[in-house]
């Protein structure tokens, strides 16, 4: 049976002294997309990591997706050096390219999948002209730059409104939220048509991951 929900813990919430075994150990215990946060000082307020620790996690022997989503502009420049590294999904903000189509055509030629990042206050009607060309759309439920933010409720409402043009499109377009999704709120979230949970402190932040990715499991199960 294909699994409808997917589990992306951000390894922005862990520790970067030993993130290869972090990782291992998130991926043994349930997790099934790496999400890897990638911040420029620049689009956001706040430097993470680059490439080469996508690399490296490759080298680990980290086999899993890697979903990386880029606050980075302009983004054009880095795309290659992350396909080249290993990455399988690569998004970006709209707004962080001068054109879009292009942008996105870069991602794909190059092996990955492609998508687009909203904002909670970005509007979506650039979607309405590259639904046929997306594979992801990510729609953050805070605003980027840091970990650890509590979820944007109106997030909601326009996560409902993607999944009317997903399924207007006919397409296979995987819909993921990114940002204070807990085991307390993720059925609210999946309600309102999400299929891809990115989790960082909420899984991280515990002793035992494979307690808080069953827990949220559990929580999606529900009818």
């Amino acid at each position: 049976m294909k699994q409808t929900n997917f589990i992306a813990p951000s390894i922005l919430a862990a520790d970067f002294a030993k993130l290869g075994e972090e990782v291992d150990n998130v991926i043994k215990d349930g997790a099934d997309i790496v999400h890897f946060d990638v911040m420029d000082n620049h689009y956001v307020p706040n430097l993470t990591i680059g490439p080469l620790v996508c690399e490296a996690l490759r080298n680990h022997g980290v086999s899993a997706p890697i979903d990386v989503h880029l606050m980075v502009k302009p983004v054009d420049r880095i795309i290659p050096d992350f396909i080249k590294a290993g990455a399988s999904y690569i998004t970006f903000h709209p707004e962080a390219s001068e054109h879009i189509n292009r942008t996105l055509s870069m991602v794909q030629e190059g092996g990955c999948k492609a998508g687009l990042v909203f904002n909670p206050a970005t509007p979506l009607h650039v979607l309405e002209n590259v639904m046929d060309r997306l594979d992801i759309i990510l729609l953050m439920s805070v605003n980027p730059g840091f970990g650890g933010q509590s979820f944007i409720p109106h997030t909601l409402e326009k996560c409902r409104n993607v999944r009317k043009l997903i399924d207007a499109s006919g397409r296979d377009i995987r819909l993921e939220v990114d940002g204070g999704v807990t085991i307390d709120n993720i059925r609210e979230v999946a309600e309102a048509g999400a299929d891809t949970f990115v989790a960082g402190s909420a899984i991280f932040s515990t002793n035992d991951y494979k307690t808080a990715i069953d827990a949220m499991r559990v929580e999606l199960a529900k009818d």
